[in-house]
Formats: C-alpha cells, sequence, structure tokens
C-alpha cells in the first residue's frame, strides 16, 4: 500500500519579501504566494499566519511547517532564546521569536534555520547539491549570507556561520567605504544589493552589465569563495540570489578573479571538476529559497516520526 506523503508548509521570511508554500515536494505546491517584509513584524507575522489558516482550511492540516528566515538567529535548541532573530539590520525585527509564534498557532512539528542554510538543504534535497556531502550555497540579495553543509549536515557551531561579514582584500585601487552598518566594506558591504545601489545610484536590477561597480561585485565574492576553499574545502560553491539570478555575465569574472586570487595554491580543477561547474548558479534558481523552507518541513517531518 503507497502511503500519501505527508502535507508540508514552508515560510521563507526575507529582508525584502516572504514567500508562503503548500505542498510535499519542488514537483507538488498545491499554492504560492508572496507578502511584502514590513517593518512591523507583528503585522507582517499576522498576514502570513492569516494565510496559512486559510491554506489549512482547505488543504488540511500540515504535517509539519519549515521556517527559513534572515538573521542572525539563535538556532540552539538548549537556549531559551531558541528562533529568535538577534541583532539584524532590519528594522522593527530585532528578538522576534518567529519560531514561537507559529508553533503557538499551527503545526506541532515546526523547524526553523537561516534562509540562506534552508536553500542550501533544498538545493542538497532536490537541485545542484545532490550527490555532495561538502558544499556551500551564497546567496546576493539585500544581504549576503553563506550556508555551509559539511558530511552532509548543515555547519555551526556557537552561531550560524555569518560568512557575508567577514572582511576581504580589497580590489586594488577601491577604497569605497562600504554600504555595511556594521563592518564597512565587509563582502555585503560591497555586493549586496543595497551596497551596490548606494555605491551606483542606480537599482542592480537596471545597472548596466558594462558598469565598473559589477567587477567590485565579483571580485568581492571571488574573496569569499576563496576564504571557502580554504577553510571547508567545498565541493562545490553554488551562488543564488535575487543580485547574480539574472547577471550570469557574473559568473566568468568570479571564476576568474578566484583563479587569480588563489594563485594555483590549490588545484580546484584536479580535485573538484572544472571552475565552470564548481562555481555554479543553484540548480533550483530562485526558487532554491522557498523550497528551502519546504525542505526544512521535510526534516522536521521526518525528526516527528522518528519521535513516534
Amino acid at each position: 500500500m503507497t502511503h500519501p506523503k505527508p502535507l508540508l508548509c514552508g515560510v521563507e521570511l526575507g529582508g525584502t519579501k516572504c514567500e508562503c508554500l503548500v505542498g510535499t515536494a519542488p514537483d507538488d505546491i498545491r499554492e504560492r504566494i508572496t507578502l511584502k517584509t514590513e517593518r512591523d513584524a507583528a503585522a507582517t507575522l499576522r498576514r502570513i499566519a492569516a494565510v496559512l489558516r486559510d491554506w489549512r482550511t482547505r488543504h488540511g492540516t500540515f504535517s509539519a511547517l519549515g521556517l527559513a528566515c534572515f538573521g542572525p538567529l539563535e538556532l540552539r535548541p538548549e537556549s531559551p532564546e531558541f528562533g529568535r532573530i538577534g541583532m539584524t539590520p532590519k528594522e522593527g525585527w530585532k528578538n522576534v521569536d518567529v519560531a514561537g509564534f507559529f508553533a503557538d498557532r499551527f503545526a506541532d512539528a515546526v523547524g526553523i534555520t537561516t534562509d540562506v542554510i534552508a536553500a542550501a538543504l533544498a538545493e542538497g534535497r532536490w537541485g545542484a547539491g545532490q550527490g555532495l556531502t561538502d558544499y556551500a550555497y551564497v546567496t546576493v540579495g539585500t544581504g549576503v549570507g553563506v550556508g555551509l553543509i559539511a558530511a552532509g549536515k548543515p555547519l555551526s557551531g556557537w552561531h550560524h556561520p555569518e560568512l557575508g561579514h567577514i572582511r576581504i582584500a580589497r580590489a586594488p585601487g577601491d577604497d569605497w567605504p562600504g554600504g555595511c552598518r556594521f563592518h564597512g566594506a565587509c563582502v555585503e558591504g560591497l555586493a549586496s544589493g543595497p551596497a551596490i545601489e548606494a555605491r551606483s545610484g542606480t537599482p542592480p536590477a537596471d545597472l548596466p552589465a558594462d558598469s565598473p561597480v559589477w567587477d567590485t561585485v565579483a571580485h568581492a565574492l571571488a574573496q569569499l569563495a576563496h576564504g571557502l576553499v580554504l577553510t571547508l574545502a567545498p565541493q562545490r560553491i553554488l551562488i543564488g540570489g535575487g543580485v547574480v539570478s539574472e547577471r550570469t555575465h557574473l559568473f566568468p569574472r568570479i571564476r576568474e578573479y578566484l583563479r587569480l586570487s588563489l594563485n594555483d595554491y590549490v588545484d580546484i580543477e584536479h580535485a573538484a571538476g572544472r571552475l565552470e561547474e564548481y562555481i555554479a548558479p543553484p540548480g533550483l534558481g530562485t526558487l532554491a529559497g522557498s523550497l528551502g523552507a519546504l525542505a526544512v518541513a521535510a526534516d522536521a517531518a521526518s525528526a516527528k516520526s522518528t519521535r513516534c
């Protein structure tokens, strides 16, 4: 007898928008809706809750709910602050108890992780990370984040990785102070959407491909990749997010800057394959984040069935 797949619900809370979906897998999405991430966190969460209540009425009870949220987040289960947002630059969201809000209202199995770790999990389950045990997913959008998978599991210590905020070697002659209010010219301060707009005066979507700003973005992302290669040594580095999703011209530049930066110190192509495949876009494209929330729900459902 074939048992139906458990119904899952996923919510991706991003800095600009929230994606909600219900289904069982990428090929079985019953509904999907996008909401704006307001400065008023309570109002945003109430709007999401209204969508989920409607879906529960029309589609049935969720086996599990997955939350993929911008950070920083407290992800240690033993912490009394588990599931809360920390020192975020997103106004109105500091110390918001995201996990608690949904656990009190919906499924008895609620999973939560950062949006970028969730996207990495989705790529491993359904996308370009399938078959890999060690890989990185980089998102470049409102912020820059990195999800690390090592030995098949998300890598985290007392805090989840925040590699978008590392300080890097600057491109020669580049002395722009950067757009990160915490660290100035960190990777996020040089390559995120708001940083690109602050520097160029033009939103990334409208910035011409021959703008010199794109070279500084590619250089910053290559420096991030340099650090990843020499620490985790991932089998693949996937780079997605709104800033790069329509900018395929960035990938050759990132690969070349990485090659120059490593200066033959390690042989990536011998160990992990051609650079064109090593630094690559996500297999799930722009859906990696929202499907990440569904992957978190699937893991929560699996953990729930193991406990039962």
